[in-house]
């Protein structure tokens, strides 16, 4: 079975940027958001938090970094996508202090995606892995509603790494900077999600009061995934909220 199959309703593609080429799927009309699928793949809950998304009035552009469209998870599904973002190049999931390759190809994924729809600037939802991959893309301009969903990279597998926020020094005065002139930045987690780590802390010192906080109960320490697989309604609508007031005015 093909990786890459269709998706009901949704334009498959491909887009090539920083010598880096990955499927996307686009649907919905109105200002652009980019959403960035967690562990495994684009799994069903991912495909309908971006369908939420879509009917909120958003063109969406869903990139596919790793797994098999559609495809529920599993553990043996889990473990087979983790150890590739691990090898690959493209994610930084151990070093420190480093900005991922990948936030290069996801900037000129929104630039394009902002050329082609208009409007006042684009969005991004990132999710575990890639949760932490909206503040990078905020280095432009045109990114005004990052929103993070249990940030997860660098992998918290060692004292401090939990603290770190995936940005080299460069990029991340640039997130800084933008924030001290009004880009907010949401952020969503459980309150007991080893993954995150210690980011939050983090992210409320890099941005100060433009750090927008949603942290929820967990109701068991295996609670990691807020919009999609332990979805919670209200965070969802938080962000389908945010998404109208920094895209829409």
């Amino acid at each position: 079975m093909s990786q890459h199959p269709e998706l009901d309703g949704w334009e498959r593609g491909d887009f090539t940027a920083a010598d880096m080429t990955y499927p996307t799927y686009r649907r919905g009309s109105g200002p652009g958001v980019i959403v960035v699928h967690e562990i495994p793949g684009i799994t069903p809950t991912v495909e309908q938090f971006a369908n939420d998304v879509v009917d909120a009035g958003f063109t969406v552009m869903m990139p596919l970094l790793v797994g098999t469209t559609g495809k529920p998870p599993s553990p043996p599904y889990m473990a087979s996508s983790m150890t590739k973002i691990c090898i690959a190049k493209e994610f930084t999931t151990l070093a420190l202090n480093q900005t991922s390759p990948i936030i290069s190809w996801l900037r000129a994924l929104a630039r394009n995606l902002h050329d082609d729809v208009g409007g006042p600037g684009v969005g991004a939802v990132g999710m575990c892995f890639s949760g932490g991959f909206a503040l990078g893309m905020m280095v432009d301009d045109i990114m005004l509603a990052p929103v993070l969903s249990q940030p997860s990279l660098p992998l918290p597998l060692w004292k401090g790494r939990g603290a770190d926020l995936n940005l080299s020094p460069d990029d991340a005065a640039a997130v800084a900077e933008r924030a001290a002139q009004g880009c907010q930045v949401l952020g969503l987690r459980f309150t007991e999600d080893f993954a995150v780590g210690d980011r939050f802390a983090s992210l409320r010192e890099l941005l100060g009061d433009a750090f927008i906080a949603v942290e929820l109960p967990s109701n068991k320490k295996s609670d990691h995934s807020v919009l999609t697989e332990q979805r919670d309604e209200p965070s969802v609508a938080k962000v389908l909220e945010f998404f109208e007031e920094k895209l829409t005015a």
